[in-house]
């Protein structure tokens, strides 16, 4: 189907045939239609035009290529938000929305909190604190060692409106990036660094060739970023300060012996959705 005698509603049925999936092929659909989700169930019975036509039959493609059904459409829900993506990026998960509930309850009652998110990619997790949280509550400095990632961010920064004031984006490595003048200032934070072991054999084959390997891997044993967050954050936190890291479910005696020998207390280990281990939530002595 390829012309403009077509409707939608058949073309959804073709491209869920095509795909398998009938969530998948909604989701296509609606991207090639320019339509909103509910815009696009009342225009199931009008005729699909060809540039429509053109462009799903290019998305379908991609998909049964093996990219992402994430980085064909181009975009993907995370909480409240509708985040670009692309394969400059890690694709959101909702697994890492729980690091947000854990900022937004930090700060919530602490207007003119500075809050850091490490890694950012996307910008997923410091766009959603920010959309959560009232407009000027806090700031949030988001860096990533990828220009590339930080184009992305910025593109969602424009996107997220007036909330985005908060949002401060710089390049480099963990600390590295941040300026000097923030030592013992920031009130949280927050990072979803690589923690993939190199030779997981448990990683999924379309991660491994899709999503960028910088976000990835973190040595043979998956800890080498997080050790780094882990040892330098006492200088940049306050006294009482709390610190996040998203980490591997099997990871959590070893991220927890980790901020022991650091000097950090009110250690915990917190589980995601499914009951697996997934943040470190840790604080610098007062």
């Amino acid at each position: 189907m390829s012309d403009d005698t077509v409707t939608w509603r058949a073309m959804l049925a073709e491209t869920a045939q095509v795909v398998a999936d009938r969530p998948s092929a909604l989701w296509l659909c609606q991207r090639a239609s320019g339509y909103e989700a509910e815009e696009f169930i009342n225009e199931l019975d009008n005729l699909v035009t060809s540039r429509a036509a053109t462009h799903l039959h290019e998305m379908v493609r991609r998909v049964l290529g093996g990219e992402p059904l994430q980085y064909v459409l181009g975009r993907w829900a995370f909480r409240r938000l509708d985040i670009m993506v692309d394969g400059r990026v890690l694709i959101p998960r909702p697994e890492t929305e729980l690091l947000v509930d854990l900022v937004v309850d930090e700060v919530a009652s602490r207007r003119g909190a500075m809050v850091v998110d490490f890694g950012t990619g996307s910008g997923a997790i410091g766009l959603a604190i920010l959309d959560e949280l009232p407009i000027g509550h806090s700031t949030v400095w988001m860096t990533d060692v990828s220009e590339d990632a930080l184009d992305v961010a910025r593109a969602n920064v424009a996107g997220l409106g007036r909330p985005g004031i908060g949002a401060r984006l710089v390049q480099g490595s963990w600390f590295d990036a941040l300026p000097k003048d923030l030592e013992n200032s920031i009130d949280v934070i927050a990072a979803n660094p690589p923690y993939v072991e190199d030779d997981d054999p448990d990683l999924e084959e379309t991660v491994r060739e899709w999503e960028p390997s910088l976000a990835l891997f973190a040595g043979p044993d998956g800890l080498r970023d997080i050790s780094t967050i882990v040892n330098g954050c006492r200088s940049w936190l306050t006294p009482g300060g709390l610190l996040l890291i998203e980490f591997g479910s099997r990871q959590g005696e070893a991220v927890r012996s980790l901020a022991a020998s650091a000097g950090l207390v009110s250690i915990e280990i917190v589980q995601d959705i499914a009951g697996r281990d997934r943040v470190l939530r840790a604080r610098t002595p007062r």
